[in-house]
């Protein structure tokens, strides 16, 4: 099961090369059902795994000028705080039982897996349903809209503290519309935030009182960043529009099931 885990890691990069998201939704079931770790350490986890991948993901964008520096900063600013706080202060303070009924007890790791079945869903349908905004040209001007920039950035904070998801399904929809920023444009620039605001949120987790396994986090990153390699060879030969469509479904059915399973299948 773990050779297995570490072949998954593979996709987390694969998907990150691809469509610039998706990353984090496959980082946390592998770890939980495949390798056995503990959902809230899981999604610790996911913030090094996703944001170590997103950076040099981003890192080759920055080399092809696909990164607009500008926008790291007014978007990852209050994502970045959002997501160091919620895990330094937020995530330690929600109980380990939150209720129970009858024989049911519905625990800290069943709530973070719910909370994160239910983004994989909403993900899911930004990738599955077919895009209606117009194009944006790649010499079209950059413009902000400051107030929902920044809202979105805190709100893609807390989540990704949370459930330890980049939320790059959010961020680039964010910079395409709040930002009329072209679409290639967009997923370079999302890498960036995700790597930064991600890797930041797990130095929250290093000054509390969890134990890292650091060899398991190593070797997962390792293989997550060999298959962002093979994405990014990959998007130049496959349509990440087809590709964006198929994973989506493939994230519903794993939202779907993690909800079963959590809730009906203990």
């Amino acid at each position: 099961m773990e050779i297995l885990g570490y072949l998954l890691a593979m996709l987390v990069g694969v998907s990150l090369g691809l469509i610039g998201s998706g990353g984090s939704i496959l980082t946390v079931p592998i770890l939980v059902y495949v390798m056995g770790v503990n959902p809230v350490l899981a999604t610790a986890y996911s913030l090094f795994i996703v944001g170590s991948t997103a950076l040099v993901g981003g890192v080759q964008s920055a080399l092809q000028k696909k990164v607009d520096f500008k926008t790291v900063l007014i978007f990852g600013i209050p994502s970045i705080a959002a997501v160091y706080a919620t895990r330094l202060w937020l995530v330690p303070v929600i109980p380990d039982v939150i209720f129970s009924t009858g024989s049911f007890v519905f625990t800290k790791p069943i709530a973070l897996m719910i909370l994160f079945a239910i983004v994989m869903i909403l993900a899911s349908y930004s990738m599955i349903k077919p895009s209606k905004n117009k194009a944006v040209e790649e010499h079209e001007k950059i413009t902000y809209n400051y107030p929902m920039i920044l809202l979105e950035g805190a709100v893609v904070g807390v989540l990704t503290g949370l459930v330890g998801a980049g939320g790059g399904f959010l961020i680039i929809p964010a910079l395409v519309l709040l930002a009329r920023m072209p679409m290639k444009l967009a997923v370079g620039t999302s890498l960036f935030i995700i790597a930064v605001k991600s890797l930041i949120g797990f130095i929250g987790d290093i000054q509390g009182s969890e134990v890292i396994d650091w060899k398991l986090l190593g070797v997962f990153t390792g293989f997550a960043v060999a298959g962002i390699f093979i994405g990014i060879l990959l998007s130049k030969k496959i349509h990440g529009n087809h590709l964006k469509k198929g994973f989506g479904w493939f994230v519903l059915i794993m939202g779907i099931y993690i909800i079963i399973k959590e809730l009906f299948l203990k």
